[in-house]
């Protein structure tokens, strides 16, 4: 990758910092698409409208002050880190804020029962931050470049950073804080993913080449990035623990339902479904009677290497009576 002169990284300033004549313009454009994002991104969690929530994605700017963290890092612009961080950490409240005031007007909890849009956004995995990492590097060379500046759209759909945290404004007003707690951890991925992507791709393209700072800004610089490099550490540590367990769970799911399937389709009975809870697996089959007999599938599940897990079946015997 080719360096920027001092006239692309002027136009990333422009970009991204809040400054100049223009400050009043861009705090207050920053501040009416925000608040419109959060209640749009809230309005289609609750309806769980995907169309809805991708329209707050395109619209929400909190990837503006995320991505001027980065440069301010790379530059060590300390007046303008601390004009991002406060930007990101007020739109960020300001937002869960919104989603906990308009889950008051909904008559009954948003939750991952009820949402599948809140059921996608609290149980975040390893998978969550690769993609992330993915989206903010493009996102940064989207920026680092004009000519491919058109795919910041897609950027803003595949990183998902205001809907999660109306999630935790409604998951919060519900009664369920594990589930905001994961839903905040999915925004924290995120923001963690577009800083450290965001500074190997300015690394990359040697921004402090054209601003080649003193001994005491370089220090700063690299202390700046430690902070990130913790901060990426600490989100991993959650992340690794949800994709073990979901894994873990999946597997055994899995498991037991082809076993169960064996167990059934010689009676001309179907397995309807399989889920976990906790420690225990619920097993749903429906069919005519007689019902296949449990003994068996004890019997199938020992043979499988599946005979320690805690497994509960609803028989639900099904006959269709004439009407007459």
């Amino acid at each position: 990758m080719t360096g920027l002169t001092e006239k692309d990284v002027a136009r990333m300033r422009d970009e991204l910092f809040f400054e100049g004549p223009q400050r009043a313009r861009r705090l207050s454009r920053y501040w009416l698409l925000l608040l419109l994002a959060a209640v749009i991104a809230t309005a289609g969690v609750v309806s769980d409208s995907t169309a809805t929530v991708i329209g707050a994605m395109i619209v929400a700017p909190l990837m503006t002050p995320i991505l001027g963290v980065v440069l301010a890092v790379v530059l060590m612009d300390v007046a303008n880190l601390r004009r991002c961080l406060f930007l990101l950490v007020a739109g960020t409240a300001s937002v869960v804020a919104i989603g906990w005031l308009m889950g008051l007007l909904v008559p009954y909890p948003v939750v991952a029962a009820t949402s599948t849009q809140v059921a996608a956004r609290v149980t975040p995995r390893l998978v969550d931050l690769v993609a992330a990492l993915a989206t903010g590097a493009v996102g940064s060379v989207a920026l680092a470049r004009s000519d491919i500046s058109d795919t910041l759209p897609g950027v803003a759909i595949a990183i998902s950073l205001v809907p999660p945290l109306a999630v935790v404004g409604l998951t919060l007003e519900s009664g369920s804080p594990h589930q905001a707690l994961g839903a905040f951890l999915l925004f924290a991925t995120n923001v963690a993913a577009i800083l450290s992507s965001g500074i190997v791709v300015m690394a990359l393209y040697h921004v402090t080449r054209a601003f080649a700072g003193t001994t005491a800004r370089a220090a700063g610089r690299w202390a700046a990035v430690a902070v990130v490099a913790v901060f990426l550490a600490v989100v991993i540590i959650p992340l690794w623990a949800n994709s073990d367990r979901i894994d873990s769970t999946t597997t055994r799911e899995a498991g037991v339902g082809a076993v169960a399937e064996r167990w059934v389709s010689p009676v001309g009975w179907a397995v309807v479904g399989v889920t976990a809870q906790g420690d225990q697996l619920f097993v749903d089959v429906t069919g005519p009677p007689p019902g296949p007999e449990l003994v068996v599938f004890r019997q199938y599940l020992d043979a499988a290497g599946l005979g320690g897990l805690d497994v509960r079946v609803n028989l639900a015997p099904r006959e269709y009576v004439p009407v007459p």
